[in-house]
């Protein structure tokens, strides 16, 4: 079960309550941040991997795009598997998500992760019981290697109010820029919100370790969640703010003999 001051904090955070000044503001402040946090993770050969998991248009994208849009995708990774193949599904469950683990200088973003398998592949009947049951049995113990390994593991469920989601999912179906975000699965997941709510909480029950915990993020305002999780983040990532030398611009070099193309480029035209 979700835990009571879990469910008012998801009632008490109804849309956004935060202006876009204050949002770009606080954002502005958190990116300056992860980018110290970057530099300290190169530094000193950190692995960070965190893992994104929640209702379906609890605002897992946005989140993940705030967090990494001011920072190095060579450095922060963003990992979202496709569905299987059939070659991976023979394999055991969790062997095609290890390669994508972090080494040092890393931070590994799992946009949905190996819980597929403890929620949507449950409550879709992609797999049996016995195998949720192996899965939820199985996941403490990779997650404790992961950890003793040296890997930071940061997991995170974003959560909406029902109201909230369909709110959200309508405006998939008629705004043109978000239509690719709705899959038939999303549609067939819709009706079934007490299912993935049972599904959640055996998962909570199994998984939320004292070595790995689930933190639980309430996004019916996608600003502040966006906020609170990259502000959490940065408390969970021990770093310093490494000194810089003063960086100058050198001067550019003279003209010399050289003179301006003539070439016919084909330029683009001028629209707006």
């Amino acid at each position: 079960m979700v835990k009571p001051e879990a469910d008012a904090a998801v009632k008490a955070g109804k849309r956004d309550r935060i202006s876009n000044k204050a949002y770009e503001k606080a954002l502005r402040k958190l990116h300056v941040e992860l980018v110290k946090m970057q530099e300290w993770v190169i530094r000193k050969g950190l692995k960070v991997c965190i893992v994104f998991e929640g209702r379906d248009g609890a605002g897992k994208g946005g989140t993940i795009k705030a967090l990494t849009e001011r920072v190095s995708p060579r450095v922060f990774r963003v990992v979202a598997l496709p569905a299987p193949t059939e070659r991976e599904k023979s394999q055991m469950y969790v062997q095609r998500y290890l390669p994508h683990l972090p080494a040092a200088g890393e931070v590994v973003i799992f946009d949905r992760s190996w819980y597929n398998r403890a929620g949507v592949e449950r409550v879709m009947g992609f797999c049996t019981e016995e195998q949720v049951e192996g899965f939820l049995e199985m996941t403490p113990l990779v997650e404790r290697a992961i950890v003793a390994s040296g890997v930071i593991l940061l997991k995170y469920w974003l959560e909406v109010t029902p109201e909230e989601q369909t709110r959200r999912l309508e405006s998939r179906v008629h705004d043109g820029r978000k239509t690719w975000k709705l899959s038939p699965m999303d549609l067939k997941s819709y009706s079934r919100w007490y299912d993935y709510s049972r599904a959640r909480d055996a998962m909570f029950a199994a998984t939320d370790t004292g070595f790995a915990p689930w933190y639980f993020a309430p996004s019916d305002s996608k600003k502040k969640v966006r906020l609170n999780i990259i502000d959490h983040i940065l408390a969970q990532v021990p770093y310093k703010d490494l000194p810089h030398e003063k960086i100058v611009l050198p001067k550019r070099q003279k003209r010399g003999d050289y003179q301006e193309s003539h070439y016919s480029f084909k330029v683009i035209p001028e629209k707006y």
